[in-house]
């Protein structure tokens, strides 16, 4: 899984710098005493925490409690009595900020001498938090050098803590996200066999997705909770009244056909324990059958011993969701005999957060577990191959390739780009590079909503140096960045021949994307004729002087560069791969001189121009070419996903 080999706090140097590091304190507060009842999220931050101390770092820690909806302070949902438990665990003081981003926190944070610890109120009193809003990021950003994310539990949320900051900071993980993305990852992308996947919970619409990505990887899947009834009635039999989605029957008869023809084993139960009525004093009743006037309330003992034989029998097993109404004691045996299998099976054991962590828990079993995810809906969406946002964005390991489709103005009715991306998302499990598509700006919106937590993003095809005013027809990159989009192409060819783009407006731009964390792919080139003159480097040289000279060194990192040679675009000419890779190597000592050695290895340079599927593979084989910029070829799904293999 390509999201798997992210940096992390051990690849950075921290000495002597201020590093932001969301964690996840959301702790569960007793509401007469305000005492925490539950530190154990505390104590997951603590190695990251000691780790960047003991570096020499000046730490500053944000995190959420509780939901206080965004509407400003409020007493019982103050992260004070985190402090306080912070400073008991930790042996030191810590110092807390009475707000977020306003006076107090700033003047703590920047007084922040080595080894100190500062933490932020709660985020969620700022609305901007959830909203993810590029501003509110921006502030939280100016308090450090470096962002680290540790808080797994809230990395399915592109909010501005999660995903904006990282548009500003270099940004890696702390030991708590590596551990889970590396046992997570693993198990799904290289599991010990057989692998086997357990699911319960009360819905099958709950685990659609989870079930369809787990269908090309597990070779059991078994089946508990309510939603087993509604595969159950799928295949005919009777559940009496038992929690059945109707309007899924026919989509769980498809789920069952997809498991017989990927030749998954898919086990449903063989009997249950069933009462009259859903309550905890409810007589249970063991049966094979669900009767009229029964609900299944659990998987019964045949079924429990099934389950734990094929636990016994696996190389890796993956829990999400408990088989029963385990809250209710006479219910719970069912969820019990699974975690219990699994804390004594010779296997590798991974319980996927919510419920199914919290059952393991309240058994007393956790620490027999190989891994228990700290992270109930973001586990969930790992497991249904999602990309997540506060994962994504962090920094790789090694760098990737960067496919960006730019379809000019074509394609700008929602029906239209929708369609197109629609052909691309049911193929997004193959893509092993970054992708971007750059629609039109009146698709922008529909597509931002279809590609979701998808590992295709949507960038922009310009956008204004100024972030409000009198421009009429011009869109300011506040407004991009407001709807989701991070990335803006800047200073095509086209825009420099049509609408007369100088160099210097080109870098007003780039400033300004930057100013509201959107990542600029500043396009660069010569004519045909500069190149017989023999002019290409002279051009090139003082195109990306334009764009790098007098930029933040912060900045430096998130612009992409991409050599389009004029003459090759639209026109069916190509460079050829040794003229690409030319250019490109000479842009790259540009970038170190404007840069330094190692923020330049860091940074992508594109190459487009009539890039095609004939000649990507050749092009991307290149040392010093980090991807393309597709123009025509980008409007047929095909060519493209062509391109992308390649």
């Amino acid at each position: 899984m390509e999201q798997l080999a992210k940096k992390t706090v051990r690849d950075i140097e921290i000495e002597g710098k201020r590093l932001l590091c969301r964690v996840d304190f959301n702790v569960p507060l007793d509401k007469k005493s305000g005492i925490i009842s539950d530190d154990k999220r505390i104590r997951g931050a603590l190695p990251t925490i000691r780790y960047i101390l003991d570096k020499g770092g000046k730490l500053i820690l944000m995190s959420h409690l509780g939901r206080p909806k965004g509407v400003g302070y409020q007493e019982e949902f103050s992260l004070k009595p985190v402090a306080e438990r912070l400073e008991e665990l930790l042996g030191r003081p810590i110092l807390f900020a009475q707000d977020v981003i306003g006076e107090d926190a700033k003047r703590k944070a920047k007084e922040l001498a080595t080894g100190q610890v500062l933490l932020l109120e709660n985020l969620r009193f700022h609305k901007e938090e959830e909203a993810n809003d590029p501003g509110f990021a921006r502030e939280l950003a100016s308090m450090a050098e470096i962002y680290v994310n540790d808080a797994f539990g809230t990395a399915h949320r592109a909010h501005a803590s999660t995903w904006g900051v990282a548009n500003f900071l270099p940004a890696v993980s702390g030991f708590l996200i590596e551990k889970e993305i590396a046992v997570m990852g693993k198990a799904l992308a290289n599991p010990e066999r057989p692998f086997t996947a357990i699911l319960g919970g009360a819905k099958v619409s709950d685990k659609i997705s989870v079930i369809e990505n787990l269908l090309n990887k597990v070779d059991n899947l078994l089946i508990g909770g309510a939603m087993a009834y509604t595969f159950l009635k799928a295949k005919g039999k009777e559940v009496g009244i038992s929690l059945v989605e109707d309007d899924k029957l026919a989509l769980a008869k498809e789920l069952l056909e997809k498991a017989e023809k990927k030749n998954v084993a898919f086990y449903l139960p063989e009997d249950h324990l069933v009462a009259k009525e859903f309550s905890a004093d409810a007589e249970a009743i063991v049966s094979e059958e669900i009767g009229a006037g029964f609900m299944g309330m659990d998987i019964g003992p045949k079924t429990q011993e099934t389950y734990s034989e094929l636990i016994a029998s696996s190389g890796t097993v993956v829990w999400n969701g408990p088989m029963g109404v385990f809250e209710f004691p006479s219910f719970a045996k069912g969820t019990e005999s699974i975690a219990k299998a699994l804390a004594e099976a010779d296997t590798i054991s991974i319980v996927g957060g919510g419920d199914s962590a919290a059952a393991v828990e309240s058994f007393g079993l956790t620490e027999k577990i190989t891994h228990v995810s700290t992270g109930g809906g973001a586990s969930l969406e790992f497991l249904e191959g999602k990309s997540l946002p506060g994962i994504d964005n962090l920094e790789d390991q090694v760098k990737k390739k960067l496919l960006a489709g730019n379809w000019k103005m074509n394609l700008g009715s929602p029906k239209a780009g929708r369609k197109l991306l629609e052909a691309l998302l049911v193929l997004e499990h193959e893509f092993v590079h970054d992708v971007l598509i750059a629609p039109p700006f009146t698709a922008l919106a529909d597509l931002l909503k279809l590609t979701g937590n998808s590992k295709i993003k949507v960038a922009a095809q310009n956008c204004h140096f100024a972030e409000k005013g009198a421009y009429t027809g011009e869109v300011s990159p506040q407004f991009l960045a407001a709807m989701g989009v991070y990335h803006v192409i800047l200073g095509h060819s086209e825009r420099r021949k049509f609408f007369a783009e100088t160099d210097e407006l080109i870098r007003q731009k780039i400033e300004a994307a930057r100013s509201f964390g959107l990542r600029p792919i500043v396009c660069i080139g010569e004519s045909l004729e500069e190149r017989e003159a023999g002019e290409t480097f002279a051009k090139v040289e003082k195109q990306v002087a334009a764009a790098l000279n007098n930029l933040p060194e912060k900045d430096l990192p998130f612009i992409i560069l991409a050599y389009e040679p004029i003459w090759a675009i639209g026109t069916g000419k190509t460079a050829t791969p040794e003229q690409a890779e030319e250019v490109c190597a000479f842009i790259r000592t540009l970038c170190e001189k404007y840069a330094g050695k190692e923020v330049a290895g860091r940074m992508k340079i594109l190459y487009g121009g009539s890039v095609q599927p004939v000649n990507a593979k050749e092009l991307f084989a290149q040392k010093n070419i980090d991807g393309a910029l597709v123009g025509g070829a980008s409007l047929d799904s095909e060519a493209f996903m062509a391109i992308a293999k390649a």
